[in-house]
């Protein structure tokens, strides 16, 4: 699959060649991340930090809340790599800092180690100071100590000349269960699907801000189809994973939704569909995964109107229920619920709906077996999407904030506030 990259000097997201001679700066890396984020991770690399001229540290914190991110460049302790995993960095990418004594203290499979190699010698400080190792030989001492490896062919970096395919899939096998991530040469969907099926990642920077390759195929292209008509069976979800329904894709489809960022899928009987264009329901596109064996999609949008289905239900299968249909309901009344109704006195009296909230917390605390418990729950679940809705706040971000949390190594203690 392809990893894209935004690379990072003086707050701006720019390309070099070579790791020295800047060929493309691109500007603010911010629309670019939401551009990217719909291939699932991105890597995001301090060049300052890495070259020891300075940092983009709070940048980069926005682009972590934005978009799933691999963080690197300038991570040097396992006191950094901690407070970037806390922060919502999915993994970590070291470069010198990967030892073992540093590792020891990361989970490994949130950590990938940084390999650069120029004609085989991996290299440091900037890609400047050989080390007199191969990659092969870091990858063994490293086993075990990490999830993964970046490896980047610094003769080929920024030049779109090509990767050397024999020697990724050498590195593949020599890492073993660690996931390889190859950097450095790609210039064509075709060698991104080539390294997916020697079971490696494309991490791909000048190939994607040159325009020379189109993201959305280079999504699509380790798929492969085993219909006659070569079409991808793509299931529809939203952002709780909810399934809206089953839908088909072909290369052009895939392309056209990665550029509109909505939900663009192949009709069998009109063609390229953009759903919504005439209803009124459209989608807005959040993220594209391939399947294990590369032969279905899941889009995951945000559905807009009735619903996604033609029958006007909100999925193919009926009406969906639980809290996020609950949720969506509050926010629908939110300015126009029944005068008289208990949730339009709980959206205009601000003083009520905290009372309620904690009431029912406070019932829900002292609450004594599990049909109790489930009946209290559900009354300060009520109230709590009450609160979501008037404040304009999504479930989904509620969803958002608390995988972020898991994400966190550091725990803390979780002692009662005191009362007032």
């Amino acid at each position: 699959m392809i990893i894209p990259s935004i690379d990072l000097m003086g707050g701006q997201a720019v390309q070099l060649v070579g790791g020295r001679e800047t060929a493309i700066e691109a500007g603010d890396p911010r629309p670019i991340a939401e551009r990217f984020r719909v291939a699932g991770e991105i890597a995001v690399i301090d060049l300052d930090a890495a070259l020891g001229q300075g940092s983009n540290e709070d940048l980069i914190a926005e682009l972590v809340r934005m978009a799933p991110c691999r963080v690197g460049g300038g991570i040097r302790s396992a006191k950094q790599a901690a407070a970037w995993l806390d922060r919502g960095a999915v993994k970590v990418i070291l470069g010198t800092a990967a030892k073992a004594d540093i590792l020891r203290g990361l989970p490994p499979e949130r950590v990938i180690a940084a390999l650069d190699a120029a004609h085989g010698e991996v290299v440091v400080e900037g890609w400047r100071k050989g080390t007199g190792a191969t990659v092969p030989e870091r990858m063994r001492a490293l086993a075990g100590l990490v999830g993964g490896f970046l490896v980047t062919s610094v003769e080929r970096e920024g030049r779109m000349g090509g990767i050397d395919l024999a020697a990724i899939a050498a590195l593949v096998e020599i890492a073993g269960p660690a996931r390889v991530t190859a950097a450095g040469g790609f210039a064509t969907p075709d060698e991104v699907a080539a390294a997916d099926r020697a079971g490696a990642d494309a991490q791909v920077g000048m190939a994607l801000y040159s325009g020379r390759m189109d993201l959305g195929e280079a999504i699509a292209a380790p798929l492969r189809a085993d219909r006659p008509d070569g079409l991808w069976p793509t299931v529809v979800t939203d952002e709780h994973g909810v399934a809206l329904g089953l839908v088909y894709s072909n290369r052009d489809s895939v392309k056209a939704a990665v550029a509109e960022r909505r939900g663009v899928y192949h009709s069998r009987g009109r063609g390229l569909w953009r759903k919504g264009e005439t209803s009124g329901a459209t989608q807005e596109l959040l993220r594209i995964d391939l399947d294990c064996d590369r032969d279905a999609l899941r889009f995951t949008v945000r559905q807009t109107g009735p619903g996604f289905c033609h029958l006007k239900t909100r999925t193919c299968w009926g009406e969906d229920l639980g809290i996020a249909a609950l949720a969506r309901r509050l926010a629908a009344r939110v300015g126009d619920a029944p005068a008289g109704s208990y949730t339009r006195r709980l959206l205009v009296d601000e003083g009520l709906l905290a009372a309620k909230l904690g009431e029912e917390a406070r019932e829900l605390a002292a609450a004594q077996g599990a049909p109790a418990v489930a009946h209290e729950a559900a009354d300060l679940l009520y109230f709590l999407l009450v609160a979501l809705a008037r404040a304009g706040v999504p479930l989904a971000d509620v969803a958002t904030e608390l995988d972020r949390r898991a994400l966190r190594l550091s725990r803390r203690p979780g002692d009662a506030k005191m009362a007032p």
